[in-house]
């Protein structure tokens, strides 16, 4: 037998262990997988046998897996072998590469945020910095992702070739070992009040906010400003040992229920904690997901803080990786999770999609109540008990975030302007024009759920009433609503302004300089600390 052959032949076998390890089924089912397992295998051998052109099995099945996953919800993920070691990474907080965060295009690799004091800083990339080749490599023909090709042994050198500002540079870095903080910065904002951010929920979540309560009530801290804001989760069981730092041991933080029995269980403190009276107040927004909303979610519930921000993402769902063969993994959503008052906060129902195949987002709640009879509510992420307006994530504002206009405007501004301390910078109405100015000037567009109607009710318009005159109103109208986009940058300065700030402050100091600069500058901030400074008004919100 031929040796490509014999590798078309493994690869179906390698499709029944993705179907059946793992899988928790009633005998009633079984026929029905077993017969659907056997037309694939069978279908995948004959393709590749009898296909016209040499086919590339491994790329064949690639597709066919994460085409099957993606009817289901977006956490429900295959991983290769590369990808096992990243969610690993991730998960650890630490690894060995070049010290940055970076983006992944199809023709180079853009550095998004050098970490102060890693490799890549030290070699002098900056944020904008697209990377075109790694050593020999030319990125836009390589068909992997090149990301990868930055990471190596610690004190390994990579030279990379980068396009700054429309010149071409290059430099060599010396890789080395990263430590990704859970909690990277702490500090007292005044005498008697403590911030701590946490940014993620990896292995080092608990101990690290720990330590830093620990050490800020040493320096005098009677009140606490936990940031979860942007933090996207992580993992379950710090979620609850973080909770555990300021409520008793044995308390019901969250509950999980899942088809398969092994799943269905409940998760209690099981620590002594560090404080269970000290005034607190979580952060949270619309990026907020997952352990942070376990977080959040039951120090509500239990009434042992206010929550302060914007809607919290809406993620209720738990993943557990489960082993395949040849070292890679399914990740796969095994229950839906509920916090002390019995709510599930998944705010998108991935089995019921609209036309275009999306997710109906929820929009009626079910009432639940605190431990103290106050009103929360499910299925839409995590309600602050204080909404911040400057918080509150709209339409535009992602957009512009999502098409990258902010960051590129905030690489343009920082090689235009020089700013030596952080008490120098000042982000003007003057500079706020110059940025409409910049979003008028370039390719920016998104399309609103009005104009989507609009383009599709000319689509299919009706030939007897839809005439001229209507359709000309028609245009009219699109052309209007696209006038309105350049106007709303103006309806949404302070939220925009925001995100401006928040990049161009990175780009000079860092994000521990980010968020020095909020201390003094964040509305979220400034709101929560006025608020623990009057108690009567924070144990109000709890009753």
């Amino acid at each position: 037998m031929k040796a490509s052959t014999k590798k078309r032949i493994l690869i179906p076998l390698f499709a029944l262990s993705v179907f059946v390890v793992g899988t928790g089924f009633v005998k009633s089912d079984f026929f029905e997988i077993a017969k659907q397992i056997e037309i694939f295998t069978t279908l995948f051998k004959e393709l590749n046998m009898n296909y016209v052109d040499e086919t590339n099995p491994a790329e064949l099945m690639d597709t066919a897996i994460k085409n099957m996953l993606d009817d289901l919800d977006p956490y429900t993920k295959f991983l290769n072998e590369q990808d096992v070691e990243t969610y690993r990474i991730n998960n650890a907080g630490e690894y060995s590469g070049i010290g940055a965060l970076v983006r992944s295009f199809d023709d180079k690799l853009l550095i998004v945020e050098p970490y102060k004091g890693y490799p890549a800083d030290k070699a002098g990339l900056k944020a904008g910095d697209e990377i075109l080749k790694i050593g020999d490599i030319d990125v836009a023909k390589f068909h992997d992702n090149a990301s990868e090709l930055l990471k190596g042994a610690n004190d390994t050198s990579v030279e990379v070739t980068f396009n700054r500002q429309g010149e071409t540079k290059t430099a060599v870095i010396t890789r080395g070992a990263v430590e990704v903080d859970a909690v990277p910065y702490y500090k007292m904002i005044n005498d008697k009040t403590g911030y701590i951010v946490l940014a993620k929920f990896n292995a080092k979540a608990s101990s690290q906010t720990e330590s830093a309560l620990e050490d800020l009530k040493a320096k005098g801290a009677e009140k606490i400003i936990l940031d979860l804001r942007s933090n996207p989760g992580g993992l379950l069981s710090e979620a609850i040992n973080v909770t555990n730092l300021f409520v008793e041991k044995g308390e019901l933080i969250v509950t999980t229920k899942s088809k398969v029995k092994k799943f269905n269980r409940e998760y209690r403190t099981k620590n002594q904690p560090v404080d269970t009276e000290i005034p607190l107040v979580v952060l949270v927004n619309g990026s907020s997901a997952s352990a942070s909303e376990i977080v959040s979610g039951g120090l509500q519930d239990l009434d042992r803080a206010v929550i302060m921000g914007a809607r919290s993402f809406g993620k209720g769902l738990v993943q557990r990786p489960l082993k395949l063969t040849y070292g890679t993994q399914l990740k796969v959503t095994i229950s839906r999770y509920y916090t002390p008052s019995g709510r599930c906060i998944q705010s998108l129902d991935y089995w019921n999609r609209d036309e275009d195949g999306n997710a109906v987002k929820k929009t009626k709640f079910n009432d639940f109540t605190t431990r103290n009879g106050r009103k929360v509510q499910d299925g839409g992420g995590v309600l602050p008990d204080v909404e911040i307006t400057s918080a509150k994530a709209n339409e535009l504002t992602i957009a512009l975030l999502n098409n990258h206009i902010i960051f590129d405007y905030a690489t343009d501004y920082y090689y235009n302007h020089s700013v030596a301390n952080m008490e120098d910078f000042t982000f003007s109405e003057a500079d706020y024009q110059d940025f409409k100015n910049y979003v008028s000037k370039s390719d920016f567009s998104f399309e609103t759920k009005t104009e989507k109607t609009l383009k599709a009710a000319m689509t299919d318009r009706e030939e007897v009433i839809f005439n001229p005159t209507i359709e000309s109103d028609f245009v009219a109208l699109l052309q209007d609503i696209e006038q309105s986009k350049i106007a709303a940058l103006e309806d949404y300065k302070k939220e925009i302004k925001s995100k401006l700030e928040d990049e161009i402050v990175k780009r000079y100091f860092y994000r521990e300089g980010l968020y020095d600069y909020y201390l003094n500058n964040d509305e979220a901030i400034t709101s929560a600390t006025e608020l623990l400074a009057n108690e009567n008004d924070y144990f109000n919100i709890l009753k």
